[in-house]
């Protein structure tokens, strides 16, 4: 890939560290008294704590530690208590995995929406929390008083009673909670984290792009424990234990969140965005008929402060040049108080312009979220009926992805040590690869990884044991397809947040971090739909489809290779959109933050 064409991510000009309360210093005496009293208002929705940065930033990766031990703790072996417990078969298990995954990230969207307009991110995290602690306690008492008859049922020998129509009624009732406390969380923590680094300080920026890295660092630590210790109790008919220590991991998340609250650095809500967006649409359509103007001639604030409360300027670029129509002054706009279904600033067109943009690119990532929702599905399923013996111990298929998650933390390691200051000697970016340049390489990745579980598929096939479901193939030759999605995850997740959180304006930051949720969340649905047309094309006549009850009857190789073929596809179309793309251009405030207390009068005192 051309990195003269991956612009986002670029080396920065140096800039001086003067920034803050020291800018004013450097106002001219005569300053307009309105400007500043507009750029205090702006500066103001940023509440400023002294011990923001790590020290804050810390407790959130612990949070994010813990609570996707607790959530992978009941995901990662989903599939295998829908086949045992529940009785369902192979391709149904698959697809309600699928969709409860799905349904998990879309939730992401929910929670974004509330953090950005009206809750703010802590208020959204504690309370979406609070959503998952239930969920998951309601989930340990179901399975507890319901679900797990016998006891010890589930383990792949013992048969579980059916359960009863309560039973299942308050089981989906707690893992849909589950899914939509932990889902609407997810984006916000990610954001409220970025959030403690003030970007005015050159320091505390390369932290912020360095916590991203941490964060999906935390999230695999995390899952680590629940892929290895917690699938093997589970995995031996001990789900009412796994269940609980989800539980108590994710109270520990919550109190740990709790611990930080008076040293967090808070920003305000910045309204409603869906409004303002369709402003933007209504007032260029009413203008459709006018000429375009020059990009000075449009209208825009005073003052530092924007239209949108909280957020900066965003300068005027030329793509989408007819909703530029939409700030277009009329004589009618002069006349009275403005309508913002007439006339909009500039600032307010680029918000609408910069979610046009990331549309496209953010479409290309949903074909990865196909690869990486395998993994708690087809790659369990294909694990299971494999040789899982280690001498006298048996391997939970599902602990497999502990090697996924092995390669996300060395992946990590060496992307920051090893391949950023390589790539950045070459390219004279300071982030080595760029966010898109990341992108693309992650779908690269893992379209390699699908092509390894189909040549997997195929060897397992060979050594089908006569009379038997099961393969005398080791189960470590999955490695290498659980390998390539976690060092693929490394570029194209953390890729994801750096660039959708970075490329968001200010009024819609968590939305920015929930589109990477949202294109797993769609990922996972697509996934459910391909299944669902392979099989309803293949599975014709007296053929079991590529997908059947006895995967030795059917050919999920073949299904490896249509997701690979189909990321192939994907690839070439996410170049050209990340050669189109233009990157956000923020105008550069003058006052970015204050110390929390001063008053207004103390910051024109200084003049």
């Amino acid at each position: 890939m051309d990195s003269q064409n991956f612009t986002c991510g670029a080396a920065p000009k140096e800039r001086e560290e003067n920034y803050g309360l020291r800018e004013l210093e450097s106002v001219n005496s005569n300053v307009n008294e309105q400007k500043v009293k507009s750029t205090f208002k702006f500066a103001n929705c940023i509440k400023r704590k002294e011990s923001a940065g790590w020290s804050s930033a810390i407790l959130l990766l612990a949070n994010q530690g813990l609570a996707t031990l607790a959530f992978f703790g009941v995901a990662v072996n989903l599939v295998l208590f829908l086949t045992r417990v529940l009785g369902q078969d192979n391709a149904s298990a698959a697809n309600n995995v699928s969709k409860w995954t799905g349904t998990v990230y879309l939730c992401s969207l929910v929670g974004a929406f509330l953090s950005d307009s009206y809750w703010g991110r802590y208020m959204t995290c504690a309370i979406f929390q609070l959503i998952f602690v239930l969920g998951l306690v309601l989930l340990s008492l179901s399975s507890w008083l319901f679900l797990i008859k016998p006891e010890g049922c589930g383990d792949g020998k013992q048969i579980c009673i059916p359960s009863s129509s309560i039973g299942s009624i308050i089981f989906y009732l707690s893992m849909y909670l589950v899914a939509f406390g932990y889902g609407g969380h997810q984006p916000t923590i990610a954001t409220f984290g970025a959030d403690q680094f003030d970007e005015t300080n050159p320091k505390q920026k390369d932290s912020k792009a360095a916590f991203f890295c941490y964060f999906y660092f935390a999230l695999n630590v995390g899952s680590l424990f629940s892929n290895t210790i917690l699938v093997y109790y589970e995995n031996t008919g001990e789900w009412i234990l796994g269940f609980w220590v989800s539980t108590g991991s994710a109270v520990l998340a919550l109190l740990a969140f709790l611990l930080g609250s008076r040293g967090y650095r808070y920003v305000k809500p910045c309204g409603n965005p869906l409004p303002r967006v369709a402003q933007v649409f209504v007032a260029a359509a009413r203008k459709s008929n006018l000429a375009l103007a020059d990009g000075k001639d449009l209208h825009e604030m005073d003052g530092s402060e924007s239209a949108i409360k909280g957020s900066r300027k965003i300068l005027h670029s030329d793509e989408f040049q007819c909703l530029d129509k939409a700030a277009i002054v009329t004589a009618e706009d002069q006349c009275g108080p403005i309508n913002p279904w007439r006339l909009c600033t500039v600032t307010q067109i680029e918000e609408a312009k910069c979610i046009i943009r990331m549309l496209p690119i953010w479409l290309c990532t949903i074909i990865y979220s196909v690869v990486f929702t395998q993994m708690a599905s087809l790659f369990v399923e294909q694990g299971e009926v494999m040789n899982l013996n280690i001498g006298s111990f048996r391997l939970p298929a599902a602990s497999m992805s502990a090697f996924d998650i092995c390669s996300v933390l060395i992946s990590t390691g060496i992307y920051r040590q090893i391949l950023v200051p390589l790539a950045g000697k070459f390219s004279g970016n300071p982030k080595g690869l760029t966010e898109l340049q990341r992108m693309g390489a992650g779908l690269i990745i893992g379209l390699l990884a699908m092509v390894a579980a189909g040549f997997t598929e195929l060897e397992r096939l060979k050594w089908v044991i006569p009379g038997k479901q099961n393969s005398s193939l080791s189960i470590f030759w999955q490695i290498p397809q659980y390998v390539l999605v976690g060092a693929s995850e490394v570029f194209m997740y953390v890729g994801q947040l750096e660039f959708f959180n970075g490329q968001a304006p200010d009024g819609i930051k968590s939305f920015g971090s929930s589109l990477c949720m949202a294109s797993i969340s769609l990922g996972n649905y697509v996934s459910s739909m391909l299944v669902n047309m392979v099989m309803g094309i293949t599975a014709r006549g007296n053929s079991p489809g590529w997908i059947p009850e006895d995967l030795n009857d059917g050919h999920m190789d073949r299904f490896y290779f249509l997701i690979a073929a189909l990321t192939a596809v994907d690839f070439v179309v996410y170049v050209f959109c990340a050669k189109w793309y233009k990157c956000i251009n923020i105008e550069e405030s003058q006052v970015e933050t204050y110390k929390e207390g001063q008053t207004e009068e103390e910051v024109l005192s200084r003049l």
